[in-house]
């Protein structure tokens, strides 16, 4: 897929009704041989910032599992590879914080919806679709940049 499928890929998923975490996961899964159902349970509980605890935004959480999938180490001596997997998430945040100010869904949604429309579930169609477009493109990105 090139960036734009990716991005549309996302967002489809998102508009479907999967959360902000599984969309993104969902978006890569088959790229890194990950069943699609395993990348729907597993990030399953972290949209709205973690299960709705509005802390860290379920589409970036997303792009980090995404990031272990691309880079992350499965020998727990191998440091350099954890380590390297470690600055791709850290770059992606950053990329996000750029656009955003923030990575924290509470402080997401307070900078760009009410909490009425919080509450009436509304603010998915105002902020959280921009949030997972950016999350998609910049995560393809990061990895194009380490291939």
């Amino acid at each position: 897929m090139n960036k734009q499928e990716t991005i549309d890929k996302a967002l489809s998923l998102f508009n479907e009704g999967y959360a902000c975490s599984q969309s993104i996961l969902l978006t890569f899964a088959n790229q890194y041989n990950l069943d699609e159902n395993t990348a729907k349970l597993i990030s399953s509980t972290f949209g709205g910032g973690m299960g709705r605890l509005r802390q860290k935004c379920g589409a970036v959480t997303g792009g980090f599992m995404v990031l272990g999938l691309a880079s992350g180490n499965t020998d727990p001596q191998d440091m350099d590879t954890k380590l390297a997997a470690y600055e791709k998430v850290r770059e992606l945040n950053y990329l996000f914080e750029e656009i955003h100010g923030t990575s924290v869904c509470a402080e997401l949604l307070e900078r760009h919806v009410t909490k009425s429309e919080v509450d009436e579930r509304i603010h998915h169609k105002i902020i959280c679709n921009k949030i997972v477009e950016d999350v998609a493109g910049l995560l393809y990105d990061v990895i194009e940049r380490q291939k």
